[in-house]
């Protein structure tokens, strides 16, 4: 669920939603060898599918099978929607993606947008698009996907909970309860997660909790205010099923709706949601990625894991590349994974991070654009124009990375000049590289006084020792 955010009407409030669904960043696919990098550093969503692990980005799909050795990514040229995966569903060589992204409408300004699904039998070779079911695409973003009996269920905004019987042909809206669907008029018509645990159908909406044992012709309704003990908020934007120790569990994030005694947290239940247990109280979860009896939560906050059900918690540190020193600039984590090993996945805002030693070693994944040999005196900031409110924000702060490359070992001077041409800040100074490659020095958007820069054009100037100092040029846009 990323780090651009959706607006959503929410009762004539606007309330901030951490979709899937991500704006166009700086990187384009078929500049760099797909099979080197990732589809796009904003990871929303992992699926582990047998040794093939599967990401969504803010780019496209991506797909390892070598433990990120190699990728295989596609995006819209391969017929994938327009934007981002919002959303996705993969079962051997069946894979059924949702995209999303952001467009410009005349009386409400920028508002997302559904891309449609995208449906391929053979591994992502072919594939068969999908228009967004609903009346409009706009408000209208598939946020979660399931398959249940060869039925295909989406969960939307604006859309609500629709199902196919004829994989994606026709669909048919389907109302969580006995009203007539509506996601005006009802809370609990307006989706945001959809899961299978067995025969059973779950469903989360900003009115609670949904169960049906019956393929949808009937529900149960669990919500804040129904029960002695009951979910923490009825706004569920993910929800996930773990079968541990005989007990079948489900996890759900759970935030404030429109009840002031509602509050953000993890819920489970082992009793088919008869009775919700509460935890990470404060937190504002994604996504949930389970190894047996142990728990992986992601969060606006970081990656939290539990041995014990959710009754205590660790958070994972920053996260930092063992090898190369590159670091996840966020605490914004959307999406986890774990795949035979076993091995930890995690997707951020900045990137994707593996582990294969429980957190005390990660590689990094990151997606940029290369500088070749042609282009080995320039230099490039990203992300540009750079929020220090939005961009990579970590311990308060938003990062900007910038990039250079160097032929050999030098020692880099990075320094940042307003338009007048006054000395801002010297990000860096006398630091040594050892070798030659690519590096980046980031950037907190601040000054040598450690205040927060005004809006406007910058330039920054790389120095390095025995080679012509590069130029390059950033616009900060709060």
């Amino acid at each position: 669920m990323k780090k651009i955010f959706f607006l959503v009407l929410f009762f004539g409030c606007f309330i901030q939603v951490r979709a899937q669904v991500l704006q166009k960043s700086w990187w384009k696919l078929g500049e760099v060898p797909e099979s080197a990098q990732i589809s796009g550093n904003d990871v929303t969503d992992i699926s582990v599918n047998g040794n093939a692990v599967w990401l969504g980005t803010g780019e496209g799909l991506s797909k390892t099978t070598n433990s990120g050795q190699t990728w295989l990514n596609f995006n819209h040229s391969n017929g994938l929607g327009k934007g981002g995966v919002s959303a996705m569903a993969i079962s051997g060589d069946t894979l059924l993606i949702a995209t999303g992204f952001d467009t410009l409408t005349k009386d409400a300004g920028s508002l997302p947008a559904g891309g449609g699904l995208s449906l391929s039998f053979d591994g992502g070779a072919t594939w068969k698009h999908i228009p967004q079911p609903g009346a409009t695409p706009v408000q209208n973003v598939t946020f979660d996907i399931a398959i249940l009996n060869s039925t295909l269920w989406i969960a939307s905004y604006g859309g609500g909970l629709r199902k196919s019987n004829n994989w994606g042909q026709t669909w048919r809206a389907t109302a969580p309860d006995t009203f007539i669907f509506d996601p005006f008029a009802h809370l609990n018509h307006r989706a945001f997660s959809v899961i299978t645990a067995g025969h059973t159908l779950w469903v989360g909406t900003a009115g609670g909790i949904n169960r049906s044992t019956d393929g949808g012709k009937s529900w149960v309704n669990f919500n804040h205010q129904n029960q002695p003990h009951p979910i923490s908020g009825n706004f569920v934007v993910a929800l996930a099923y773990q079968h541990t120790g005989g007990r079948d569990i489900i996890w759900a994030a759970t935030n404030p709706a429109v009840d002031s005694t509602e509050f953000r947290a993890v819920s489970w239940s082992d009793d088919q949601g008869y009775t919700w247990h509460t935890t990470l109280k404060g937190e504002f979860a994604h996504n949930f990625a389970f190894d047996d009896s142990t728990v992986y939560v992601a969060t606006d906050n970081g990656l939290f894991k539990s041995i014990d059900g959710g009754q205590t918690w660790a958070h994972f540190p920053p996260i930092i590349d063992s090898k190369t020193n590159v670091a996840l600039l966020t605490t914004a984590f959307y999406s986890a994974g774990v795949s035979p090993g076993p091995v930890l996945w995690a997707g951020s805002s900045d990137g994707l991070a593996r582990t294969e030693d429980n957190g005390l070693t990660w590689t990094v994944f990151r997606r940029f654009q290369p500088l070749t040999a042609n282009r080995a005196g320039k230099t490039y900031a990203y992300p540009n124009p750079f929020s220090p409110l939005r961009h990579d924000v970590m311990n308060g702060a938003g990062h900007v990375r910038f990039h250079y490359y160097l032929p050999g070992g030098a020692t880099v001077t990075v320094k940042i000049y307003d338009f007048a041409m006054d000395l801002v800040k010297t990000v860096v100074s006398g630091k040594e590289r050892p070798s030659g490659g690519e590096f980046d020095e980031v950037w907190d958007g601040t000054n040598d006084a450690g205040k927060p820069v005004a809006n406007g054009v910058y330039f920054y100037r790389i120095e390095r020792s025995g080679l012509d100092p590069v130029w390059g040029k950033i616009m900060v846009l709060n």
